[in-house]
């Protein structure tokens, strides 16, 4: 078999983006760092998507719970996506009242659902203007720029009875309510376009993952180098992994709508507002909602994708974690809690707890051009419950880009000081990491049949001894399931 570099692979890229930053190979330590800020009145917020159709069982005491766990992460507002259900505005109350009772400080703002929506009168506009009124001066709204900020999930092609989005938007919803709002949608549209919409911002919903890879174009880099994704040597597994975390690491859609969003004529101060997102697995079959397809989620996905924020935070004004509690996508952060959109099958017993741990430590550099030191050892293990190519007899069948992946088990380990970090995957089946201070990458090959061990020595003595119940890599699963499963134990841990 022909060898090849990791130069020869790493230079494939170059076809896939023009402008991609790169880190060090695995394993990768940043230290507590200053990164350089910008002179800005404004400050930088993280907010995190909260599913309110996913909240129904909630009491204003469920509100205040999940609003004090995102504030003690690091999380500044939600960004509430509301839809159509007649008790959502009576939750909305709670919501906000539950911000007030927390004692936080912690926001809340609307995004409005238009895939839900309708949109085309001027009288569906006053629904959503009616809705965003009764919040504007509201103590617990979250204002930008002096403005009660407001968001959407699409909505591109609503015209409120107009010639055009652009026209219905401007003339029915931002010019009716006077200039007191700043309105930041997530359009899915040319980024050359902006500049015909009466818009204070943008948001950039897919830039949290790397959207461009597919089994194709995954394929293509590799085939031009003799590789597949099957079969993959000893070696070139490693080199595979590395020229795509180039791709998860590259900000050319942020530019795309950065260069778009410089083009708008806006009243005031423009904001840019870019997501970050840990996976994406969806699983419905055509009897429901007929979505099933993966996104590129490897390379440890949330913490390349904050870190590539943070090394340019000054093109960021603003940050969206997608998601709170959108299970049915496998996105979210937030213990499992309240309804489930029929996701029980790929999420129950799948807590994300441990990224919501890392959240703080990323959003805090962000916020405050530091990374913070690190006071407790962590260490943070996921993967999926089975080998991707795996055969169930499951009737929704396979999702569309599964074959990307690479089987691997995928760590970050928060550490105080230098250690030695061994991943075990099946007994004999190990790798041992020296680590430095800071926040460090590592990843080992699964093993079908067998498990996750983590262990973290330093000075001769153990400190982390973690092995997960609940995760066995079925090489024979009842059904498909490319969530992944999350792990995490600190030094202080009982």
């Amino acid at each position: 078999m022909r060898s090849f570099t990791l130069a020869a692979i790493l230079g494939l890229c170059a076809s896939l983006s023009s402008a991609m930053p790169s880190r060090p190979h695995s394993p990768f330590a940043h230290k507590a760092r200053h990164v350089a800020k910008r002179d800005d009145s404004t400050p930088k917020a993280v907010f995190a998507h909260f599913m309110m159709g996913n909240a129904y069982p909630y009491t204003t005491q469920d509100f205040e719970d999940d609003i004090k766990l995102a504030h003690a992460s690091g999380i500044d507002a939600f960004a509430v996506n509301m839809g159509t259900d007649d008790w959502q505005p009576d939750h909305l109350d709670s919501f906000y009242q539950a911000a007030a009772n927390s004692g936080t400080g912690f926001k809340l703002f609307i995004s409005f659902d238009m895939s839900v929506f309708p949109c085309g009168s001027s009288d569906n506009a006053a629904t959503l203007r009616n809705l965003f009124n009764k919040y504007a001066s509201n103590p617990s709204q979250f204002h930008y720029d002096g403005r009660p900020l407001v968001s959407t999930f699409s909505g591109e092609t609503c015209t409120f009875g107009q010639g055009s989005a652009a026209q219905g938007w401007k003339s029915q919803f931002v010019d009716q309510l006077g200039g007191n709002v700043y309105f930041v949608p997530a359009f899915f549209i040319d980024p050359a376009t902006f500049n015909q919409y009466e818009i204070d911002g943008i948001y950039n919903w897919n830039a949290g993952w790397p959207v461009q890879l597919t089994t194709a174009s995954v394929t293509s880099l590799l085939g031009s180098a003799g590789l597949k994704l099957t079969n993959l040597a000893a070696g070139a597994v490693n080199a595979a992994n590395n020229a795509l975390n180039k791709v998860v690491a590259s900000t050319d859609s942020d530019t795309q709508y950065i260069n778009g969003l410089n083009s708008v004529n806006a009243k005031g101060k423009k904001a840019y507002m870019t997501s970050v997102s840990p996976w994406f697995f969806t699983h419905y079959g055509p009897d429901t909602y007929n979505k099933n397809w993966v996104y590129y989620s490897d390379d440890q996905l949330y913490a390349t994708r904050w870190d590539t924020i943070i090394a340019n935070r000054d093109k960021f004004d603003l940050i969206e974690i997608n998601t709170w509690n959108d299970y049915g996508e496998s996105h979210y952060i937030a213990p499992i809690k309240g309804d489930q959109p029929n996701s029980q099958a790929w999420v129950d017993g799948f807590e994300h707890d441990g990224w919501l741990d890392m959240t703080n430590y990323y959003a805090t550099a962000y916020k405050t051009g530091n990374y913070p030191d690190i006071t407790e050892d962590k260490l943070y293990m996921w993967a999926r419950p089975h080998p991707k190519d795996a055969n169930a007899p499951d009737g929704v069948g396979k999702p569309d880009n599964f074959d990307m992946f690479q089987d691997t088990l995928w760590a970050v380990y928060f550490a105080t000081a230098p250690a030695t970090v061994t991943l075990s995957t099946a007994d004999g089946k190990s790798q041992t990491f020296n680590v430095q201070a800071g926040a460090n990458k590592l990843s080992t090959e699964l093993t079908p049949g067998g498990y996750m061990h983590g262990t973290v020595v330093r000075d001769g003595n153990t400190i982390i001894d973690l092995k997960p119940d609940g995760f066995t890599f079925n090489p024979n699963p009842s059904s498909y399931n490319y969530n992944a499963f999350v792990a995490f134990a600190g030094a202080n841990s009982k």
